[in-house]
């Protein structure tokens, strides 16, 4: 297979690690990124170290903020800090400028809008671009958004893969090959545990947006609390926040895949944000009835020794690099991680 070039929108958590992990994926190179105030492009290639480098932690010393447990708070400085990025005011548009030398785009941003996500695609359809978008969302909701444009994407040439990071995406493919041993699928329980010991700091759009699958809180009013509430509320519990019957797009993904009901599926987990050690082993259960009237549950499970970056990003290059393989070969639209096997 060709080289694939590809950008990365949102240098947040999620972000920098897609870059990080690029470089142990074959025939990917990173040609661009952005986050709300700057943004990078070089088509020959960024220089991942020193990008990691000048984005990272700068908060050492006395002055440094503390942490509720005693340690020290990690700011995390914007793109614009890189040798190789300007300052902008409009970095998506920069990097769609430059989308003539870009095979795939992957979207590392905070959804917290509903129709972020599905606006944010508007926009490469809008310039013409042609090639694979890739998104690592959440919401069930957004999902329908995304099929709504499925028309204008074929239209565009665009090749667009829905729910590629963990769960949505590696569990959801999970779940899809493990019901092939059953006729009719009764329930689909996905149980995740993750720990973030970098801590909301560095996990900013993907923590807060988790913090909005807890009772009493919605993505509205999520949105609105400064990031001292959000602590607080992550200091509530111990740094440690559990979710259950979580609007997690596995379900209408998994329906729209044929493999059941989205009624069905029910996902949950545990977030440690003070440890690198997981909280709780994550498990994949498909209980199905098969062709000879048995009744069985097949179970998948992570190592506990895999960390978020090797199941979110890890597989969301592997999606976008099968995502690649089909917009090569003429394939548009949107695709579900239950309909394609990312590759290696």
């Amino acid at each position: 297979m060709d080289d694939i070039s590809f950008a990365v929108l949102g240098t947040g958590g999620i972000g920098r690690r897609t870059l990080d992990i690029s470089r142990h994926k074959e025939g990917l190179t990173p040609v661009a990124a952005c986050d709300r105030r700057g943004v990078a492009i070089d088509p020959e290639g960024l220089d991942v170290d020193e990008l990691l480098a000048a984005t990272g932690g700068d908060a050492a010393g006395d002055d440094a903020p503390a942490t509720a447990d005693g340690g020290t708070a990690v700011e995390r400085r914007g793109l614009a800090a890189s040798a190789q990025a300007e300052s902008t005011d409009a970095p998506i548009d920069d990097v769609i400028a430059a989308s003539d030398e870009i095979d795939a785009v992957l979207l590392a941003l905070p959804n917290l809008e509903h129709d972020f996500i599905p606006r944010v695609a508007d926009r490469f359809v809008d310039a013409g671009y042609e090639g694979v978008v890739v998104d690592v969302l959440k919401r069930s909701r957004v999902i329908g958004m995304l099929d709504e444009r499925a028309d204008a994407f074929e239209g565009s040439g665009i090749t667009f893969v829905c729910g590629a990071g963990a769960t949505p995406g590696f569990l959801t493919g999970a779940a899809a090959l493990a019901a092939q041993s059953f006729i009719e699928v009764e329930s689909v329980e996905i149980w995740w545990g993750v720990g973030l010991k970098s801590g909301y700091e560095d996990n900013r759009g993907t923590v807060r947006e988790d913090v909005a699958h807890l009772d009493g809180y919605d993505l509205d009013a999520v949105r609105d609390l400064t990031d001292e509430e959000i602590e607080e509320i992550i200091d509530a519990r111990g740094g440690v926040l559990e979710f259950r019957d979580m609007e997690h797009a596995d379900d209408v993904l998994l329906e729209r895949a044929g493999i059941c009901d989205a009624a069905d599926v029910t996902v949950g987990g545990v977030l440690d944000v003070r440890s690198d050690e997981k909280p709780t082993t994550t498990t994949v259960r498909v209980t199905g009835r098969t062709f000879d009237g048995e009744t069985g549950t097949n179970t998948f499970e992570l190592d506990d020794a895999t960390s978020m970056a090797a199941n979110v990003n890890g597989p969301a290059l592997g999606y976008l690099k099968a995502a690649v393989r089909r917009n090569r070969a003429g394939e548009y639209g949107v695709f579900g991680p239950a309909e394609l096997m990312p590759g290696f």
